[in-house]
């Protein structure tokens, strides 16, 4: 379920913000139920973004490195608890070093949500004190889409400060960003120390529900949903792309802000399960889209018809 069991926050400054996101998804088609997170130390505090998650939806374990109140080499191990559909439990790991001469204002680049394709900007200041002869020579991103300008280097007694923008371009894929920037030193004891992104690059149209289930239907069964679309300014559904042929789809018309899609799916009497992407072009510039996914799972017998 975890696409990773194991984090190393590597050298971070004191009071940095410092999180991480182990992403799970529920690959079965009953509910999952995450009971409880435990830590195996306070240097580092779990939670979860969704207690239960439905078919094929997903969610995170929260690593919050408590950089205030910790210094040094620490880490931690969550034991993450299930107990639906089953009992079960994982471990997860956590790791790294909180430096003290170090610190950001603000403590992280904080883009909060925005829309996808719109520029963005913040500007952090880096302090580090205890040597007036410690630089930066470098700043690199595993993110393609992000660009950083350092300014010269402000030197005081036992202060060295830099400002540093760091900017979002457009290309920014929609959806959650947790990034981190490393900047390069020439302390040859701490060469690299980290600094965390975050953001969330919302499309100018969005589909709820985002998962759809069917649940557990006959092979033959007729099954009615609704789907919400927004959008940010009026626009109109220009199709509804589905590659499963038994679905059927009544498209609004107008342009405006809101629009409800009613969704049909006619059972061919074929028992399996379901998992098929739905994807809503509209008129906006790009035909920007929207898509969810519907699961289920028809079984020969049962009841014949289901609707909501």
């Amino acid at each position: 379920m975890f696409k990773v069991h194991s984090h190393d926050f590597r050298t971070v400054g004191r009071g940095a913000k410092c999180e991480f996101h182990f992403e799970l998804t529920n690959p079965y088609e009953e509910d999952v139920h995450i009971s409880a997170v435990r830590s195996s130390c306070g240097c580092t505090t779990p939670s979860i973004t969704k207690e239960t998650l439905k078919s094929r939806e997903t969610g995170a374990v929260v690593a919050t490195f408590n950089t205030n109140t910790f210094i040094g080499q620490k880490g931690a191990t969550f034991t993450v608890v299930f107990d639906k559909p089953y009992y079960a439990e994982t471990q997860l790991k956590v790791s790294g070093y909180i430096r003290t001469d170090i610190t950001f204002d603000p403590a992280e680049v904080a883009f909060g949500e925005f829309r996808a394709g719109e520029p963005q900007q913040r500007e952090i200041t880096i302090s580090h004190t205890g040597n007036s002869n410690w630089r930066i020579t470098d700043v690199r991103s595993h993110c393609t889409s992000l660009q950083v300008r350092l300014n010269p280097p402000e030197l005081s007694p036992g202060l060295v400060r830099y400002r540093m923008l760091v900017s979002m371009k457009e290309d920014v894929p929609e959806g959650e960003l947790h990034e981190r920037l490393t900047l390069i030193s020439n302390d040859r004891e701490f060469p690299t120390t980290e600094m965390a992104i975050s953001g969330r690059a919302r499309s100018a149209v969005s589909v709820s529900p985002a998962a759809v289930t069917l649940g557990t239907s006959a092979a033959d069964a007729v099954i009615d949903k609704r789907l919400v679309v927004k959008g940010d300014e009026p626009f109109e559904v220009k199709d509804v792309v589905c590659g499963d042929q038994r679905f059927e789809f009544e498209i609004p018309v107008g342009s405006k802000k809101l629009h409800f899609i009613k969704m049909r799916f006619l059972g061919d009497g074929k028992a399996g399960r379901i998992a098929q992407e739905v994807k809503i072009v509209t008129d906006l510039p790009g035909e920007q889209s929207a898509t969810c996914m519907v699961t289920g799972t028809l079984t020969a017998v049962g009841p014949t018809q289901a609707s909501e």
